[in-house]
């Protein structure tokens, strides 16, 4: 192989080759004024408004799965925390770094994903840092992603404003990231289904249009839906009460769970919202998620309750009950 189709340590050395791969790669992707100044920080008109701040790292294994990649979840996770928060995304900032060996190739890749999801999901990318690993210290690469976003009017409130009877609303079938990933690394053939890795700003501004203003959002990713659901009762001082028999999951990743002995409720959702409504937006909030691209799944699957004997009671097919709460530890980690 030609050293020169891939990173070396000199990438990391702030010099030419830095420039270099900086030009070739990341400029050459995510071009845009903010980013081309290459300024240490970038220089934005004020937006005028309050806004959200967040981070996040990913490290997930492998770096390509089915229904996306490290690229595509490093800006998906990203813009998802920012809508969930209530706010419209604006601008990432994206750190990479990167192993020795690593093809080009295929960082190339990682970068085009990432344009094309900032771009679907109407962000720019504008600051940014690159630095090398020596070879066997890295994985690859990891990727570190910052975001803005300008807070909406009528943004969540948080888990001191749900009220006993309000409705839990899913936005679409759970567990999908989670089972890709599991069966990548255990070898089983994928059926009719990938990563739902994805932007959710979609579904939630269809609830804003529809005039929902939901109390309560989260993107249940690492711990999955149960987890998020555990951590907003613990929060709230409620119980959250959710139903079998309305909970979305493929028949792919029902037989991965079976395989592996994984359970749906823990796996990580890369492109899910899970809201609490009032209990008469509940089918407004889901009629509105259905009606876009990564809605198409969405229902009702509970209510919040008074505190009972756990966290999160799932009421089972067979009338019986069955508790769940935060894992002590990841049923899969490195998923995102």
């Amino acid at each position: 192989m030609d050293p020169r189709d891939v990173v070396t340590l000199g990438h990391g050395s702030g010099g030419k080759m830095t420039h270099a791969l900086v030009r070739d790669v990341f400029m050459r992707r995510f071009s845009n004024p903010a980013l081309v100044a290459m300024g240490d920080s970038a220089v934005l008109d004020a937006v005028g408004a309050k806004v959200a701040f967040t981070t996040d790292a990913f490290v997930v294994s492998p770096l390509f799965f089915t229904g996306g990649d490290i690229g595509k979840l490093a800006v998906c996770g990203t813009v998802n925390d920012l809508a969930v928060a209530g706010a419209v995304p604006l601008y990432l900032s994206a750190a990479f770094i990167v192993e020795e060996g690593l093809k080009i190739a295929d960082l190339d890749l990682v970068a085009a994903s990432m344009a094309e999801a900032a771009t679907s999901a109407g962000v720019a990318i504008v600051a940014g840092d690159t630095k090398v690993v020596e070879r066997g210290h890295g994985d690859g690469v990891f990727i570190t992603t910052a975001g803005v976003g300008r807070m909406r009017q009528g943004a969540p409130e948080g888990p001191g404003s749900v009220r006993i009877g309000d409705a839990v609303v899913v936005s679409g079938p759970i567990g999908d990231h989670g089972a890709v990933i599991a069966a990548h690394r255990s070898g089983l053939a994928l059926e009719g289904f990938g990563s739902d890795c994805g932007a959710v700003t979609g579904v939630v501004d269809a609830m804003y249009r529809a005039g929902i203003r939901p109390r309560f959002m989260r993107d249940p990713t690492r711990g999955g839906i149960a987890t998020a659901l555990a951590e907003l009762a613990g929060q709230a001082g409620v119980s959250v009460a959710i139903r079998e028999a309305d909970l979305p999951v493929r028949d792919g990743v029902r037989t991965v769970c079976e395989i592996l002995g994984l359970d749906p409720l823990y796996l990580a959702c890369e492109g899910r919202v899970v809201a609490v409504v009032g209990a008469d937006d509940a089918e407004a909030a889901a009629s509105a998620m259905r009606e876009v691209d990564g809605g198409e799944g969405a229902r009702a699957i509970g209510e919040i309750s008074a505190p009972t004997s756990g966290p999160v009671v799932l009421r089972t097919r067979y009338g019986g009950t069955r508790l769940y709460d935060r894992l002590a530890s990841e049923q899969l980690p490195r998923i995102c």
